[in-house]
């Protein structure tokens, strides 16, 4: 089966250094990171440590610094850095003509949900 994309945004609606919060109905959100090199990354915005919120963190290199205490979490894996344990669940991105698409069986989404896009 070939794999089904959604469109989430466009590279420049990511600050840089920053992230954009792609919202879910029924499971925790996703967040978008774009970092000083136009690379972008997709993690659930729940830190591993105590589910801070990775979206409002600082982006730094290909890592994200979680507001509530600090962990740095690898964009590219979603896991914690040493000496911190834990990952995060990441997501599948593909950037086309400057516009961000996630995996829609990752995002959980219904077929019939993909019109929208």
């Amino acid at each position: 089966m070939s794999q089904q994309w959604k469109a989430v945004c466009k590279v420049a609606d990511i600050p840089v250094l920053g992230a954009r919060v792609v919202k879910r109905a029924t499971q925790p959100d996703v967040a978008i990171f774009r970092n000083s090199e136009d690379r972008i990354f997709a993690l659930l915005d729940r830190c591993p440590h105590k589910g801070g919120p990775l979206s409002q963190g600082i982006v730094f290199g290909e890592r994200v610094a979680c507001p509530l205490h600090n962990w740095n979490i690898e964009l590219g894996s979603g896991c914690a850095a040493e000496p911190d344990e834990g990952c995060t669940q990441k997501f599948t991105v593909k950037v086309e003509e400057g516009r961000v698409f996630l995996d829609l069986a990752e995002l959980g989404l219904a077929a019939s949900e993909t019109a929208a896009a």
